[in-house]
């Protein structure tokens, strides 16, 4: 019997020899797992920070929007209902046929209109939406019904217009909305459509990477994705778009520490802030409170149950589902979106069937073009004297103007048709190169408070950014003598006769003579005619007498600031002013003497609704209210009998007051014409000073009457009443004295500052005409009958 032999040392000396390579294997593998877990909590900790840092600071650049002022509608007020419904349309209101059921509704009717007004916010008051009729008498409002209660309405306020926004170099339109404000049914919707379990995981969903590798491979493409909520929100708002898989790593650990810092609603809330929802021209469309806005014309806490499933549906891919370029594609994915909410029991099964028949209805849209783009200038100038650009893209701040919309639209509409009757009358006006073109500019101010209801610097701001209104300096030829005159207030009156005789004055040791426009072949002009008329050799006279230096202190007093020099020519208007002053000096007069600061930024709001900016305007005494109110009756005269007396034949029928300038050569022609209630000054001309062939009579006096007709609703019609200081009596017109009735011709009344009213009898041999006895007589037959 064999022996068994012995093992083999060598074989145990192996096996006790690999016991010592585990040991020696396990100690790296523990330190290297402790390194990576080192590694990812110091990763996890600074994406906290950066999160945190993102989090807790200003989330989103907001762009600031600049509004239009309020406009108010009142019983017995001028209406053209057109112009109301086009307005109501920029304001984003829809049409019905007959209900208004709804904020934001409108249906025209032939007794009127009803709406539903949207909500009011402005800088001074918030005001919960109510519909209303406004029923109409013709052209004129007979009453305004609040449809709620019953009762009548004094004034209605319908909300600003938005002109302008200060987009930053992204180009987003985003309306912050609060998840507690959100309805349930649009958060059931967006977790219907892109993570049902979002309330439910860790911010990675496994089970839904996994559902979607299998639909995936099922279908062979790429047909779901495992993406959660949380993990778009990281995707979007910290990583850029590139598909790697460092960027996906990046997206997990970055979600992951999201959900251990945040509460569920935290999350959902930016999300739903953040998400790109469609494009409207060149600019984004971010957040549900915008995308509620953009298609359906509602703030979101509004929206149906049928509309928040569009807007869930628009996730996925915003421009695929548009329902305004691809509406049937649209109502599918509605409907796909409706139905998983359903099979969620986030939907009952009547509303699941009542929103699957709701016709997809959205509010329309058209890119607009920009509005009052010299306007906006005008107020981009002051606000970056107060908010750098960065800001104005980025704090969401609401800035409140004095801009009516319907003012702007009129004067555009008046100088656009104004320059081309010229051209049409006067074809060598026309010029091919857009620079060249004959131009125009027009600035509508309510003179009492210097608001600026419109402004329109040019012909076409496309072609022409310069703005004629507040940078150019021209000369204002016979404009100017209303400030002549009221310095010349203190010592002479409307009824003082003045020298139309021919003088010859000299200026740096060089003659120079005056002449009229036309033949004026009387000696002496009264005062009133003298302005009336526009005649030159009066008015140098007048300067004269009452001091160059004078004049040009009440220029300076009256807000002018261009450069003048004491010469006798300055009476005619040869030295330039800037539009804008002059319009502001005329203001003047038809506001009892107070000066007003041009007022464009009534308000500046921060996006919680504290006012940071309020406009304090500034009112000086410039000249006194009795000077004032005998300016307005001389201006007046320029209306009823002077230069700008064609303003009867283009239907002017409310009392004006006014002054044309011509400039030599017809490089310019002005007209600034007033009410108690608006002030509009004109300019034509090239800008190059190239002659227009035209008086201001005859170019800048059509285009004043055509844009004062259509601001009717904004004329009360009423005049200036005298101030204390003033007195009326009558006067002989050959000799400025109180009038003898037996002798003096043609007697009329004229107003005089009390302390310089005539107070002696005229004593002038005046020669008796037979024939003036005669149509005395005749006179009192009638007058008696």
């Amino acid at each position: 019997m064999k022996k068994k032999r012995p093992s083999s040392p060598k074989r145990k000396k192996s096996t006790s020899a690999k016991k010592p390579f585990r040991k020696r294997l396990r100690y790296p593998v523990l330190l290297a797992c402790l390194f990576a877990l080192t590694g990812m909590l110091l990763y996890c900790l600074f994406l906290a920070a950066l999160i945190d840092k993102r989090f807790s600071g200003r989330r989103w650049s907001i762009p600031s929007k600049v509004y239009s002022d309020s406009t108010l509608l009142y019983p017995g007020q001028h209406l053209d209902k057109e112009l109301l419904v086009k307005k109501l349309k920029n304001l984003g209101y829809r049409a019905s046929e007959s209900s208004v059921d709804q904020k934001g509704r409108y249906a025209v009717a032939p007794d009127g209109i009803r709406i539903y007004l949207h909500d009011l916010v402005t800088a001074s008051q918030r005001r919960p939406g109510f519909p209303v009729h406004i029923r109409m008498d013709g052209t004129i409002i007979a009453s305004i019904t609040d449809l709620e209660y019953g009762e009548p309405v004094a004034v209605l306020e319908i909300e600003p217009e938005e002109i302008m926004l200060f987009y930053g170099a992204e180009r987003e339109r985003r309306k912050l909305v609060s998840i507690d404000r959100v309805p349930q049914h649009l958060i059931h919707a967006v977790l219907a459509a892109e993570d049902r379990r979002f309330y439910s995981h860790f911010g990675v969903d496994p089970r839904g990477i996994l559902r979607a590798i299998y639909t995936n491979l099922r279908h062979g493409g790429i047909r779901a994705g495992g993406s959660t909520i949380t993990q778009q929100l990281a995707k979007c708002y910290f990583l850029t778009p590139e598909r790697t898989l460092i960027r996906k790593c990046k997206e997990l650990f970055i979600a992951l520490t999201m959900e251990a810092m945040y509460e569920k609603n935290i999350i959902l809330e930016i999300y739903l802030n953040e998400i790109y929802l469609g494009q409207q021209g060149s600019v984004s469309i971010n957040g549900i409170g915008e995308a509620a806005q953009f298609y359906f014309g509602k703030a979101a806490e509004h929206l149906s149950i049928a509309e928040s499933a569009t807007l869930a549906g628009l996730i996925k891919a915003p421009n695929l589902y548009s329902p305004y370029s691809h509406k049937e594609r649209s109502l599918q994915r509605r409907n796909s979106v409706l139905n998983a909410m359903h099979t969620n029991n986030w939907l009952y099964a009547a509303d699941l069937h009542k929103a699957l028949q709701t016709h997809l209805e959205t509010v329309g849209y058209a890119v607009r073009q920009r509005q009052a783009g010299y306007f906006i200038d005008y107020v981009s100038g002051q606000l970056k004297n107060l908010y750098s650009a960065d800001d104005l893209a980025s704090l969401g701040l609401s800035i409140y103007t004095s801009l009516d919309t319907w003012v702007q639209s009129a004067a555009e509409k008046a100088l656009s048709n104004g320059l081309a009757r010229l051209e049409e009358t006067n074809p060598s006006l026309l010029r091919a190169e857009p620079g060249r073109r004959l131009q125009g500019a027009i600035i509508v101010m309510q003179p009492r408070t210097g608001a600026i209801r419109a402004l329109v610097g040019g012909r076409n701001y496309a072609e022409s950014q310069f703005n004629r209104i507040t940078q150019a300096r021209r000369q204002p030829g016979s404009a100017f003598k209303p400030l002549v005159y009221a310095t010349a207030l203190d010592s002479f009156t409307p009824s003082t006769l003045v020298s139309n005789a021919e003088k010859t004055y000299t200026v740096d040791g060089t003659p120079w003579t005056p002449d009229n426009f036309s033949e004026v072949l009387a000696e002496t002009l009264p005062l009133r005619d003298a302005i009336a008329g526009s005649v030159n050799r009066p008015a140098v006279a007048v300067a004269m007498q009452a001091g160059l230096d004078n004049i040009i202190q009440t220029a300076r007093t009256m807000g002018i600031t261009t450069e003048f020099k004491p010469y006798p020519s300055l009476a005619l208007g040869s030295f330039e002013v800037i539009p804008l002053e002059l319009a502001r000096a005329y203001c003047c007069f038809a506001a009892d003497g107070m000066l007003p600061y041009p007022l464009a930024v009534k308000d500046v709001v921060n996006d919680r609704g504290s006012v940071l900016q309020r406009t304090h305007i500034e009112i000086v005494q410039a000249v006194s209210p009795a000077k004032a109110f005998i300016m307005n009756s001389l201006l007046k005269s320029v209306v009823t009998d002077g230069t700008a007396r064609s303003l009867h034949d283009l239907d002017i029928t409310f009392p004006a007051a006014g002054k044309t300038g011509t400039t030599d050569n017809y490089r310019d022609a002005w007209f600034i014409g007033y009410t108690p209630d608006l002030l509009a000054l004109i300019w034509v001309g090239f800008d190059d000073g190239t002659s227009i062939q035209a008086t201001g009579a005859g170019a800048a006096v059509p285009i004043w009457a055509e844009l004062m007709s259509a601001l009717t609703p904004h004329i009360s019609g009423s005049w200036f009443m005298p101030p204390p200081g003033i007195v009326q009596k009558v006067i002989c017109p050959q000799t400025g004295m109180l009038a003898k009735s037996e002798t003096c011709p043609n007697p009329g009344k004229e107003y005089f500052i009390e302390n310089l009213a005539p107070s002696k009898p005229c004593r002038r041999p005046h020669t008796k005409n037979p024939l003036h006895k005669i149509m005395k007589g005749i006179h009192g037959i009638f007058k008696k009958r």
